[in-house]
């Protein structure tokens, strides 16, 4: 539950160059895949969630994972860990948001939509995992 000092923003993921053929999805609350998507040809997959933050700044949400008093990131599950058990990637990309300017998040809370572009494919062709770096972070239009 959401307590009064809890500001609700909105998140989207944009990966860019993601493996063709290679299904993603959000992690879900129970662990699960949640939104699949798969790009055809490489195209941009995006997902979008709620978040919320309190002064700190303090994450918290369905998608928000934690590790230790203060990194929290979102987890993009790929290959069978999203889903495709035909897949022969079993892989997460754990994307953080801890770090995020204030200035930005001020600016989302005020309605637009937070955006984080992550690469999808890594240095050896295969589809990025683990900790991932955001290649752009900007507001846009709801």
């Amino acid at each position: 539950m959401a307590k009064a000092d809890q500001i609700p923003i909105r998140f989207r993921i944009v990966i860019e160059q993601p493996v063709a053929g290679v299904r993603h999805s959000l992690q879900a609350k129970d662990d699960m895949p949640l939104d699949p998507k798969t790009s055809l040809a490489g195209e941009a997959l995006h997902f979008d969630f709620p978040v919320r933050f309190e002064p700190g700044p303090k994450f918290f949400g369905d998608q928000v994972r934690r590790e230790g008093p203060e990194r929290r990131f979102v987890y993009i599950r790929i290959g069978q860990a999203a889903g495709d058990h035909g897949s022969p990637w079993s892989r997460r990309m754990k994307i953080d948001i801890h770090d995020i300017e204030r200035a930005l998040l001020e600016q989302a809370a005020r309605g637009g939509v937070l955006e984080i572009t992550v690469n999808g494919t890594g240095k050896d062709g295969t589809p990025a995992c683990a900790t991932v770096r955001a290649s752009g972070r900007r507001v846009v239009p709801a």
